[in-house]
């Protein structure tokens, strides 16, 4: 049988909308999970607290642990965007986003489910000896609250549905030319809404935060994710390469016109 075979290019075609469906949906899932953790990039690259003056603060570079998958959620849509165009991003993001809601249904039962007294006692006390209540701990990190969940899930969607119009469009414009262009310039604009519409929502609306201090925090998360976009440019170009010749260079052109043009 051909390699052109149009069963075997379904199959292919298939196959790869699942696996990149997997690695946006796990991603993303990772990504809220341990989003409640902020840590220092200046102590993570050993360099001086960055104390940028925004909002009429000095910020430093403090993010969330889930800007390590966001950008890989961020690329792979860009990807299935390419190949599966607006209908193919649209049905992974709501499917994922109601598998963030079930997620985080889960930690909240989870959270309330009474401790096993050996369990407290057996992790009872830290490494430095001081006395540590694990199922608080538990509970303190994998319960974020109403507010985070909903200006998550918000951004998320409103983000995603963004990054695809905006990339379909500048597909339009450029053709088959400029990549960079449109992946990196759909990334740029999306996470601008994204960076300030989840802590709008999560501290402002249910927090007790300002204005200003939503505009400074938000400033440097967006220019955190407009580096990583800008770094991960290259990436896209391999992984283009490497789908051109899963798929054979004609189907994959055939693909991502239909795409475009959906």
């Amino acid at each position: 049988m051909s390699i052109q075979d149009p069963t075997i290019q379904e199959a292919k075609r298939q196959r790869l909308f699942l696996l990149l469906c997997g690695i946006f949906l796990t991603n993303a899932l990772i990504a809220e999970i341990i989003g409640g953790k902020i840590f220092s990039v200046e102590s993570l690259l050993g360099i001086a607290p960055a104390q940028l003056p925004i909002g009429g603060q000095r910020l430093d570079f403090n993010m969330t642990a889930g800007v390590v998958n966001w950008p890989v959620v961020f690329i792979t849509s860009d990807i299935i965007n390419e190949y599966f165009g607006r209908k193919g991003v649209k049905r992974i993001s709501f499917l994922t986003a109601c598998f963030i809601v079930y997620t985080f249904i889960t930690i909240l039962v989870a959270t309330k489910l009474p401790p096993a007294q050996f369990w407290l006692e057996l992790n009872n006390t830290d490494n430095q000896g001081n006395v540590f209540n694990i199922n608080d701990a538990f509970t303190k990190i994998f319960n974020q609250g109403l507010g985070i969940m909903i200006g998550s899930i918000v951004a998320f969607l409103l983000g995603q549905l963004l990054d695809v119009s905006v990339f379909s469009w500048l597909r339009r414009k450029t053709g088959s030319r400029f990549i960079w262009l449109r992946a990196t310039g759909s990334t740029m604009f999306s996470q601008l809404v994204d960076s300030f519409v989840v802590i709008t929502i999560a501290f402002y609306v249910f927090g007790n935060w300002d204005l200003k201090q939503i505009f400074a925090v938000g400033t440097i998360n967006y220019l955190y994710k407009g580096v990583i976009a800008i770094m991960l440019t290259p990436v896209l170009y391999i992984a283009h390469y490497f789908i051109d010749n899963y798929l054979g260079k004609e189907y994959a052109e055939e693909l991502s016109h239909k795409a475009a043009h959906e």
